[in-house]
C-alpha cells in the first residue's frame, strides 16, 4: 500500500512561517497530483494548493502570494512553504496524492491517498 507521512506543523505567531512536508512511501511508480488541503473547526475541508506532475500549481485565493507548493518527484515528496501566516490559516492540514500508480507484488494499481493531518496554529 501507499502511505503519506506529514511533518512540519506547529504553533507560530502571526506573520511567521512554517514549512510542511509530506512523503509518500510504498512501491510507487508515479504520482500525478500532490497537494494540501486544510480543515478548520466547524468548516469543510478545502484545497490549499496542488501541483500536477509537469504542470503549474493551483492555489486557493486566500493563500496566493503567501504559500508556495513544490515537489521532489525523486523523493515522492511535496512541500508547502507558508509565509505571512494569519490566524485564519489555523487548521489541520492534510496531504493528498492523486493518480498514484503503485505496485503490490506484481500487480499494478491506481489510487488516491491522504495523510493523517498535521495541526497548524497561528496565534495573534
Amino acid at each position: 500500500q501507499v502511505q503519506l507521512v506529514e511533518s512540519g506543523g506547529g504553533l507560530v505567531q502571526v506573520g511567521g512561517s512554517l514549512r510542511l512536508s509530506c512523503a509518500a512511501t510504498g512501491r510507487i511508480v508515479s504520482i500525478n497530483t500532490m497537494g494540501w488541503y486544510r480543515q478548520a473547526p466547524g468548516k469543510e475541508r478545502e484545497l490549499v494548493a496542488a501541483l500536477t506532475n509537469g504542470g503549474s500549481p493551483t492555489y486557493a485565493d486566500s493563500v496566493k502570494g503567501r504559500f508556495t507548493i513544490s515537489r521532489d518527484n525523486a523523493k515522492n515528496t511535496v512541500y508547502l512553504q507558508m509565509n505571512s501566516l494569519k490566524p485564519e490559516d489555523t487548521a489541520v492540514y492534510y496531504c493528498n496524492a492523486g493518480g498514484v500508480h503503485y505496485l503490490i507484488i506484481q500487480y499494478s494499481y491506481m489510487g488516491e491517498f491522504w495523510g493523517q493531518g498535521t495541526q497548524v496554529t497561528v496565534s495573534s
